[in-house]
């Protein structure tokens, strides 16, 4: 499975082609599920271009994207668009429209509780474990483990150089995981990497402009689109089978 990231934290200083508006998350996302997309991740933006988890305009993304392609799509919940664990858990009550699952860093304050609502809602749940944190550790000691949707292994070294060891490292740290999927990926320097390794280790992975403005050239990507079909061509490449 090759999810595409749409746009992540990036703004409007990162470029025309990085989707801000439900329209233009739309149609990237639908250029992207053609190239071979099967899964989606996106952070709904403020017109101000802002991550958020205002049902409103969490609400606005999902619809937009779901008129054009019937894939799982999943948002973001992360402690950036929400800073205070009780006001994300609310707001996530208040979501009128539901993504089919959300992704939540289990490094960041309240994570649980984020996780236990997004569940008693009917919505999965993205493990996000990043390299560097206590993540792991508090995955593995985490009752909601064995009911995630699928763990989220993400790479934060960016290194060229050392990026695929980190990701070995984060997967020896996680272990069985919960006996859950892993998606392993990576970022900037490191997102190249870190998808030719999970090829080879035959593991999901994910590639868009939250994870990387750039070929693996170093050429600057012109649409998700583009990211997508040249993962799938380096993923099948390294994959076993």
């Amino acid at each position: 499975m090759v999810q595409v990231c749409l746009n992540g934290r990036r703004g409007a200083a990162d470029g025309a082609v990085v989707p801000l508006t439900p329209q233009a998350m739309a149609d990237s996302a639908a250029e992207a599920v053609a190239a071979g997309a099967t899964d989606i991740h996106v952070h709904p933006k403020t017109p101000c271009g802002q991550d958020t988890l205002s049902p409103r305009v969490i609400a606005a993304a999902i619809e937009a994207i779901h008129a054009r392609v019937p894939v799982p799509l999943g948002v973001t919940t992360g402690a950036w668009a929400q800073p205070d664990p009780a006001a994300r858990v609310e707001r996530i009550r208040r979501w009128t429209v539901l993504p089919d699952h959300a992704s939540v860093n289990w490094h960041e304050p309240g994570a649980e509780e984020v996780a236990a609502a997004l569940l008693d809602r009917g919505v999965g749940v993205e493990a996000g474990i990043w390299s560097g944190t206590d993540g792991v550790a508090r995955f593995a000691d985490s009752p909601l483990g064995p009911k995630v949707l699928r763990v989220l292994a993400e790479v934060t070294d960016t290194a060229p150089d050392t990026a695929e060891d980190s990701a070995r490292a984060l997967l020896t740290d996680l272990g069985p995981a919960h006996g859950r999927p892993v998606l392993l990926h990576g970022e900037d320097g490191g997102a190249w990497p870190v998808l030719r390794l999970a090829g080879r280790l035959g593991l999901a992975t994910r590639i868009g402009l939250e994870d990387t403005l750039v070929l693996p050239d170093g050429e600057r990507a012109l649409s998700n689109a583009r990211l997508v079909a040249e993962g799938l061509r380096q993923y099948r490449g390294c994959h076993p089978g």
